[in-house]
């Protein structure tokens, strides 16, 4: 037997990817471990709209927004996902038998310079970490199918012998990057209504870890120490604090907008207030990005004050909405 496979009914050419990453929202990527979660989720029958409530918790810390992500335990909760940390001691390739034989899936760091799926970006340009799920695996014709950002991909050949290291010589400098076994074997499936409540509960458990002051003013302050340095360093150099910033800024209250209208459908609270402040960050720091780009490659000033203003007032009116709906 050289074929395992953890979820035998999904495959690259057919598989349909969730709402969430369609075209037509302003980031069709989020970050790589909640897109790969979605997908997980989504592959499973399962509705992925139901772990979003920690995306209200998002926070500035210093340099960065943070890199949201959902707790293991709320999955456990929602879905029966049980996600536990591997123990990477043997070839990643042995592991992969082990686990998917056993249907449970395997996330891992892996660099992107050997992921086709990264082909607009980083396939064989750039050396890049970002996290997969490893689903299937055919280790004779060298093939592996895998979940990563927006959706389920396939690769083979030279790609598959790097992301495994096969024939690799004995590197004893080689550090084996973080992995994760997700456990699918008690998913639970609740029916819409039962789903939307439970999730509620996790909502309103979150209100309490909103940012205690708005987070939008400080990241304009930090913005305007910033910009310097990107006009000395150049694009490159933005590319990575956009990625850090406003892409995770704004693709995290894009998911804040869709989750709490999702919601609503079941609670029937009007929070409309919310989900149009929300969307309307989610959609100002897609011109924030090119409007910075601009700024760097010709090495102008750029004043964005007003803009970092009107954000900022969205997140008060939108976060000010949820918790007065949620009062209990």
């Amino acid at each position: 037997m050289t074929r395992y496979c953890a979820l035998p009914h999904i495959d690259a050419a057919s598989y349909v990817r969730h709402s969430l990453h369609g075209e037509e929202c302003d980031w069709v990527e989020k970050n790589c471990y909640v897109d790969l979660l979605i997908e997980v989720v989504h592959a499973l029958g399962l509705e992925p709209y139901a772990m979003l409530p920690f995306i209200l918790t998002v926070d500035f810390v210093g340099d960065q927004w943070t890199f949201f992500k959902p707790q293991h335990k709320e999955l456990r909760y929602l879905y029966g996902l049980d996600i536990q940390e591997m123990s990477n001691w043997r070839p990643l390739l042995d592991h992969a038998v082990e686990h998917l034989s056993a249907q449970r899936l395997i996330s891992v760091e892996v660099d992107s310079f050997w992921l086709p799926d990264t082909a607009a970006t980083d396939y064989r340009q750039k050396h890049t970490k970002t996290t997969i799920a490893l689903s299937e695996i055919d280790t004779q014709n060298y093939r592996l199918g895998y979940f990563h950002n927006a959706g389920y991909y396939e690769l083979e050949g030279e790609d598959f012998r790097q992301i495994f290291r096969i024939d690799m010589p004995a590197d004893p400098t080689y550090l084996p990057l973080y992995a994760e076994l997700i456990h699918i074997n008690q998913v639970k499936q609740l029916d819409d209504e039962l789903l939307a409540q439970y999730s509620g509960n996790l909502l309103r458990q979150h209100i309490g870890l909103i940012p205690q002051s708005n987070p939008i003013k400080p990241f304009a302050e930090r913005f305007e120490r910033d910009l310097p340095a990107m006009h000395e360093h150049g694009l490159a150099y933005y590319h990575l604090w956009a990625f850090n910033n406003t892409r995770q800024m704004g693709a995290a209250f894009e998911l804040a907008a869709a989750y709490l209208k999702w919601l609503t459908q079941y609670n029937k609270l009007d929070m409309s207030p919310a989900i149009e402040s929300f969307q309307k960050i989610s959609s100002a720091n897609k011109s924030l990005i090119l409007k910075i780009a601009r700024s760097v490659n010709s090495s102008r000033p750029l004043d964005l004050s007003a803009l970092f203003a009107e954000m900022a007032d969205d997140w008060d009116r939108g976060m000010n909405c949820v918790v007065d709906k949620l009062k209990i």
